[in-house]
């Protein structure tokens, strides 16, 4: 299946008045000092939840292709933030879903659990009913997570689910019949597709958290089968020890991303951060005022929620829609302006991956096509925003420990205090 990756013109767009969002629940707890009026140490901060997985899930994949009865997910995930809870969101598809039953357990091999599977409950009972492109959460789950666990969440569904577009989740499977329980390898059908689940957060100390917006070289594209785990936002999570969570979306430009921008990124709790890399796609249909004024709307939009950090473009050997020429012409100016106009919060993608005697052209080894990345690539990518992040502040989970990668290798898993569900 080919990703919907080509620059199409957008329909025109009434830029939206910047809305008003809560801001995330920050608790700032005040030294306490004893009747002897010597301060003590300042309280821990209670555990909150915040986004350990997350994907945008614009597509739509309806369960009568698969059966015509009850649909088992089980898909395999990582998680990017270690606590003692889970609470799931789920998100259906362009029609009606049914959830009867739904478990979370840690993930084995081949589809089979690693642990007992966790029954997960929604308002108190098994399952629900909803209309098409809502998001439903979960009640809270007693279940300890590490930093960068695997977990397989299982699911038994009818009706439409949201999907993504292309394949970022090896490991999963779909089977027809009732199977969330089952403990051994679920068989049926190995499916990469991320369905239904949008959101795992772990409640735990509270961190950074960020989010990352994007087109196909944020979800992760590289050749249809791809994995999250590969792609940059994954690969900055494992090298700073905070959660990044994906909110890229295959095809999109700046109209596409405003439009679905409340349920696929302001939805979330507890995010701090959002980093985005957006405007490729638009290069061959928006001209430079088009470009500015769709950041700036988007920028302004996240603003009171999180900090905002804006990338520069990639290099773009070639353009499958619109005269290369001016395409080439906008980028550089496009990147001109976004350093200038965010040079507080910028991280300079191009920069880091860009021939040194040619800014149009990718290093050696850092791209598939001409437009995404490799996965050294991404790795390369990784590097950089970890990098500015780091030098900004960023510091690692609290219980977390992160294991710097090697120059030619991705990172290893990093580690946290051994919790068992």
């Amino acid at each position: 299946m080919e990703p919907p990756s080509v620059e199409e013109e957008p329909p025109a767009l009434e830029t939206p008045p910047p809305q008003e969002q809560p801001l995330p629940d920050v608790i700032v707890v005040a030294p306490v000092k004893p009747d002897d009026e010597q301060a003590s140490e300042p309280r821990p901060a209670p555990p909150m939840f915040q986004p350990g997985f997350h994907q945008a899930l614009r597509w739509s994949y309806s369960t009568s292709q698969a059966t015509s009865g009850t649909l088992t997910v089980r898909l395999r995930v990582p998680v990017g933030r270690p606590g003692q809870r889970v609470r799931l969101t789920f998100r259906s598809g362009d029609g009606a879903l049914t959830l009867s039953k739904a478990t979370v357990a840690k993930a084995g091999a081949n589809g089979a659990l690693a642990s007992s599977p966790v029954a997960v409950t929604f308002a108190g009972s098994a399952g629900f009913s909803v209309g098409a492109r809502a998001l439903v959460v979960s009640d809270p789950v007693p279940f300890s997570v590490g930093f960068r666990d695997e977990l397989a969440i299982s699911f038994e569904v009818k009706g439409a689910l949201g999907a993504s577009a292309i394949e970022t989740l090896p490991g999963s499977y779909i089977r027809s019949g009732a199977y969330a329980s089952t403990s051994g390898a679920l068989g049926g059908t190995a499916s990469g597709l991320g369905l239904g689940l949008a959101t795992v957060d772990v409640e735990g100390p509270p961190s950074r958290a960020f989010v990352a917006i994007g087109d196909s070289i944020t979800e992760g594209y590289i050749s249809e089968r791809d994995d999250t785990r590969k792609a940059w936002p994954a690969l900055t999570e494992a090298r700073l020890g905070v959660p990044v969570v994906n909110s890229g979306v295959s095809g999109q430009g700046f109209y596409e991303e405003l439009e679905n921008l409340d349920q696929e990124v302001l939805s979330l709790q507890g995010i701090t951060d959002c980093i985005v890399l957006l405007g490729t796609n638009d290069l061959s249909s928006l001209d430079m005022g088009g470009l500015q004024k769709r950041m700036e709307t988007l920028v302004t939009r996240l603003q009171p929620r999180c900090r905002t950090w804006v990338s520069t473009l990639l290099p773009k050997e070639k353009s499958n829609h619109g005269d290369y020429e001016v395409v080439k012409r906008d980028r550089l100016a496009f990147n001109t302006w976004l350093r200038a106009t965010y040079s507080t919060s910028l991280i300079d993608l191009e920069a880091a991956t860009r021939q040194p005697d040619n800014v149009h052209l990718f290093l050696d080894g850092l791209e598939v096509d001409g437009i995404h990345p490799s996965a050294k690539g991404h790795q390369v990518m990784a590097a950089e925003v970890a990098r500015v992040l780091r030098e900004a502040g960023v510091q690692a989970a609290a219980g977390v420990q992160v294991q710097e990668p090697t120059e030619d290798a991705p990172p290893d898993a990093p580690s946290s205090s051994p919790s068992e569900p």
